[in-house]
């Protein structure tokens, strides 16, 4: 579906207004326990959406786990938290096979990834083997325990965080794994208005219940509908000039990043940012996408799949001042 008609457009655009009209009702009902964190809880929701997974970067203190619980809540999906240690297994984390002396035969006891919305708190503090037990699961929707495999649960959500201070103890995650990720955020303290209500809330008798608002099946359907959200081939490229002024920037005329890259972004980066601006649209309750979409969802997407050179770290370069050097050069359409 490259060129729609207008009268085409115009039809998918009152479907996904009728489809997406949960949006709203969600947020407010996670709004009752996460406050100020709107730029979290909206992109928590465009990764359900978008069927990705999320890498959180932030202190410890900034509701991630209250978020993506209060988020199962009100899609109404079992949701497991799992506290990532040195000592970790691929067993605890996937489950095991026990044996049975009084049948004589082995069953199989299923871990805390066997849910929907999976916290994999810490996620860098666990060894190599639990990293690549968690890949499989993260990419391949399944995981094998003896010599069965077992699928998981739609939707699944691996909502993955990261402590910026502390490196103590830690596993830097493999670029692979990194690139699984749909998004990563990085999520900064609440206003001084906003953590008055966060200390208010948490020192009164009352307490907020999130109720179900919408089922796991609408999720499912409404990444469907996403899918058929107008996507013009203009933005198309744009995207693509995004991502390859990444791996060869000096054919857009940046010519002073050359030395900065180490490696650009992998084709899954220009797949998710097109994917992300898609969910962002159908959020928006659009049945097109904007340039505006991109631009709004390019740091997230992109800022974990650019490797830096020896010479950007000592000069204090980060990829996201990278992805807006390229911004500043690549043509919207």
């Amino acid at each position: 579906m490259e060129i729609l008609l207008t009268s085409e457009i115009q039809k998918l655009n009152e479907s996904v207004k009728h489809e997406s009209e949960f949006i709203e009702t969600l947020t407010q009902e996670i709004n009752k326990t996460i406050v100020g964190q709107h730029y979290m809880i909206q992109r928590l929701i465009l990764a359900v959406l978008s069927d990705g997974h999320v890498l959180l970067e932030g202190v410890p203190g900034l509701a991630k786990t209250l978020a993506i619980k209060s988020l199962a809540s009100a899609v109404d999906v079992k949701f497991n938290r799992v506290q990532f240690t040195p000592d970790l297994l691929p067993s605890d984390l996937l489950g095991t096979l026990i044996f049975n002396h009084r049948d004589n035969v082995y069953t199989v006891k299923h871990g805390p990834i066997f849910s929907n919305f999976i916290l994999a708190d810490e996620i860098n503090r666990a060894s190599a083997k639990v990293q690549s037990a968690l890949l499989q699961a993260m990419q391949e929707r399944q995981v094998t325990i003896g010599e069965t495999t077992y699928n998981l649960e739609d939707p699944f959500l691996v909502l993955a965080t990261q402590n910026p201070i502390e490196q103590e103890g830690t596993y830097p995650l493999p670029e692979a794994q990194l690139d699984r990720f749909m998004m990563k955020l990085i999520i900064t303290y609440p206003s001084q208005e906003d953590e008055m209500m966060v200390m208010s809330q948490n020192i009164s008798n009352e307490k907020t219940v999130i109720k179900k608002v919408i089922s796991p099946e609408q999720i499912i359907h409404a990444r469907k509908v996403i899918r058929d959200v107008y996507l013009d081939k203009k933005i198309k490229q744009f995207i693509l000039d995004i991502v390859f002024a990444t791996r060869f920037p000096e054919k857009y005329k940046l010519s002073k990043l050359t030395n900065l890259l180490l490696y650009g972004s992998s084709p899954r980066g220009s797949i998710n940012l097109a994917l992300a601006a898609k969910s962002l649209a159908f959020m928006k309750h659009r049945g097109y996408v904007l340039p505006e979409d991109v631009l709004e969802v390019c740091h997230d997407v992109l800022r974990h799949r650019i490797g830096l050179t020896y010479e950007a770290e000592a000069e204090n370069i980060t990829t996201d001042e990278i992805i807006g050097e390229v911004l500043k050069v690549v043509a919207v359409p």
